[in-house]
């Protein structure tokens, strides 16, 4: 009860420093944000929770589990063998074995076998490293603090650490580490996208789509009736259900075709990568005039823009389409590497049969417009002109051309109008197409506005081995080279760009937000300035290992994924920083001097700071290198199917590094610079209080702003320490002329 109730106060604040950089997660705006509100919520449910659990439970389990006798009043190893529960559990397991339940008797099996290791094995090894390891651990760290914190060592280490976050800036500079919006990695299923201009006749879109699907059965090594191990199914779309579903065009177009590759699961695999697939599809789908043909894959995470997208834009039909074919020719020209192909997103050139009615001919004859736009219309779509019943169903009978007269525009204008002339009373047969002008022209297939504005947009996959900020980077110097735009055209990227910039800055505001909110709970309970921004120096300085681990391994960088882990980072350090703090105050409250008593906190809180640093990397690390096991198939068929990689390490693997590579330098951090930074913080007060009557004591006297005061402190404490010695020696000579004086009388 006494240790619950001295690790109350650090315990409950390190939790709710760790719940504040996710309360402002909550406020995610766009899709973005309602696809990852759920980790925010998860993680503030299950931390709170763990309040209740440390504070209640674990004193429960402690008191009940923790009353161990001493080593000589211990029974003999062998007598867990005389035990008639173990023996039990054996029986018991074997008999689910035999009746076919050998999920649960394996597992019983297995707790048998654990509890006997645990008394021949995991016991003395437990009480080894309790009884060996960890004093070897605190005695060594205790002499390494002692000279951490020895003369000016304190102010070397703090700018040596300071100079350490300015070279991890520019390694991560000059290394170029590849920055994608969302992680992505081998496909599961790959898409052949097929469109032909508009009106193409649906046999000659099946021709087209079956050369291509030659083409992918070839690259896939499955023609001439071959198989492919990794490849589960290949189907293919023509006019039905042949676009992109992320378009949201569900409409049948009998110019479109659609070919999908689906590969087995990745544990099937068995180490074969997809996606030199997808790059050989990419180059073996051309040659075919008049197609367009875009190879993508499955999308991960949110639905998101293309990563390429240029929006032109104007009120000016004509200036808006001349510059968007002009700037769409003028990129195809310069071949930018790491973009597919661009596209537009409108049809300039759809074909149109424009029927003009010859208005003094109808009235000549007495027909009216509507006479013929009805009679048209008739022909094309159909009319309602009775119904039938049948029991209680209702049918429609509607009365059209047949498919082939649909289909034949000759058939349509050799239509007759019937009619009761007004004049003569009589009834006259007029064709349509002695009353009509037939004009073979083209128009826009669709107009789009944005922002009420209309818009033509150019969009392109970007090509494996490329990341889309570095391709849209080239194209935004080369679009302002364009100079063949008109007055009144606008041209900006966005897509995928301007959503990673949009969730950069929000984690950006995030990030403020959180370490407002930190600093607000540090200085409730330590009533101080000073020793909270202490703890926030540690957050921005743990930023080092992120830097310095993504630099030097190369590994890609997710805005998303490796935002939410420095966020995230940023909660979990300050729980070491309040444990050395809280119990350094205390010890001086005890009457211990600040320096011993931050070397005492030091190394008594190593454990707990080692216990939550070694928890977290070793947590996360199963998720970072993708290490998968099936516990299901390991009791009931002893196989536990282990395999490393798959989606789900593709997804959470920037997140999990960012809190490994933070929070491995982020300990040594909690172990030698944060007591540095707390022994300057103490002995700058009384120089600073007297220098400035101790009215800016609360804001000069604080280490964690020392990116901005550095400079500052360290001159303070230079003519401290002079000041110091030149006292000294004013009071030696003194004692040495009064000692003169003296024995002279």
């Amino acid at each position: 009860m006494i240790a619950a109730g001295e690790v109350f106060v650090p315990v409950l604040a390190g939790t709710l420093t760790t719940l504040a950089p996710f309360f402002p997660l909550l406020f995610w705006q766009g899709i973005i944000g309602k696809f990852m509100i759920y980790l925010p919520v998860m993680l503030i449910f299950t931390l709170s929770a763990s309040v209740l659990v440390a504070f209640i439970k674990n004193t429960v389990f402690a008191v009940d589990f923790m009353n161990h006798p001493e080593v000589e009043g211990r029974e003999p190893k062998s007598a867990i063998f005389r035990k008639p529960a173990l023996w039990i559990a054996v029986v018991a397991g074997i008999i689910l074995d035999v009746l076919g339940a050998t999920f649960f008797g394996n597992l019983i099996i297995f707790m048998a076998i654990l509890v006997i290791l645990n008394r021949y094995v995991f016991d003395s090894a437990i009480h080894r490293f309790q009884n060996n390891a960890l004093p070897w651990i605190m005695r060594h760290y205790e002499s390494a603090l002692r000279w951490a914190l020895r003369g000016w060592r304190p102010v070397w280490l703090l700018l040596a650490t300071f100079g350490m976050l300015l070279l991890s800036i520019f390694l991560f500079a000059v290394r170029k580490v590849p920055v994608v919006f969302f992680p992505g990695g081998d496909p599961n299923q790959i898409y052949v996208y097929l469109k032909l201009p508009v009106g193409t006749d649906v046999d000659y879109t099946d021709s087209v789509t079956k050369v291509l699907e030659g083409r992918v059965y070839k690259v896939l090594d499955m023609d001439n009736g071959k198989t492919n191990p990794v490849v589960e199914s290949v189907i293919t779309n023509v006019a039905v259900g042949a676009g992109d579903p992320m378009s949201g065009d569900r409409s049948t177009r009998p110019e479109q075709g659609r070919i999908q590759i689906s590969f087995v699961e990745f544990e099937k695999r068995h180490g074969v990568a997809t996606g030199p697939y997808l790059d050989s599809i990419r180059n073996v789908m051309k040659g075919i005039p008049g197609a367009e043909i875009t190879v993508s894959k499955q999308q991960n995470g949110p639905p998101t823009d293309p990563p390429v997208n240029i929006e032109v834009a104007s009120e000016n039909f004509n200036d808006l389409t001349k510059t968007a074919v002009a700037l769409k020719n003028y990129l195809d020209s310069i071949h930018v590497k790491g973009v597919e192909e661009l596209k537009m997103d409108v049809d300039l050139t759809n074909p149109e049969i424009s029927l003009s009615v010859d208005r003094e001919r109808a009235l000549a004859e007495g027909v009216s417009s509507a006479q013929i736009g009805q009679a048209l219309r008739t022909g094309l779509f159909g009319r309602e002109v009775s119904k039938i019943k049948e029991g209680e169903d209702e049918y429609k009978i509607q009365l059209r051309n047949q498919e082939l007269q649909r289909k034949s525009l000759a058939d349509l204008l050799n239509m007759n109008i019937a009619f009761r002339d007004m004049a003569s009373g009589g009834f006259k047969n007029i064709p349509i197409g002695s009353l009509v002008k037939v004009d073979y022209t083209s128009t826009l297939g669709s107009v789009k506005r944005k922002n009420e504005k209309r818009t033509i947009s150019l969009t392109s996959n970007v090509l494996e081995g490329y990341t889309p900020t570095a391709v849209n980077q080239k194209l935004a110097s080369y679009i302002a080279d364009f100079k063949n735009k008109p007055q009144g055209v606008t041209i900006r990227q966005t897509g995928e760009g301007a959503q990673q910039a949009e969730t950069g800055a929000f984690l950006g505001r995030a990030m403020v937000i959180a370490l407002m909110l930190i600093l607000f709970i540090l200085v409730v309970q330590f009533n101080s300035i000073s020793k909270p921004v202490i703890i926030l120096t540690e957050i921005i300085f743990s930023i080092i290992g992120v830097l310095l681990g993504f630099a030097l391994t190369g590994m890609t960088v997710s805005v998303v994924m490796t935002g939410i882990g420095i966020v995230g980072l940023a909660g979990i350090v300050v729980k070491n920083g309040i444990l050395v703090i809280e119990f350094a105050d205390e010890l001086r409250s005890r009457g211990l001097k600040t320096r011993e008593a931050i070397i005492q906190a030091g190394k008594t809180r190593i454990i707990p700071v080692l216990l939550t640093a070694l928890a977290a990397i070793l947590g996360f690390i199963p998720i970072a290198i993708g290490f998968n096991i099936n516990f299901i198939t390991l009791f009931s068929q002893l196989n536990p199917h282990i395999f490393f990689g798959g989606d789900n390490v593709v997804f959470w693997k920037p997140l999990s590094w960012t809190i490994i590579f933070g929070l491995a330098f982020a300990f040594f951090m909690t172990l030698l610079i944060l007591p540095g930074m707390y022994l300057i913080a103490e002995r700058l007060k009384r120089p600073m209080r007297t220098m400035y009557g101790g009215r800016w004591i609360s804001i000069l006297g604080i280490p964690p702003l020392t990116i901005l005061f550095l400079p500052l402190m360290v001159i303070t404490l230079f003519r401290h320490r002079r000041d110091v010695r030149r006292r000294r020696k004013r009071l030696k000579n003194r004692l040495v002329t009064e000692a003169h004086i003296g024995s002279w009388l």
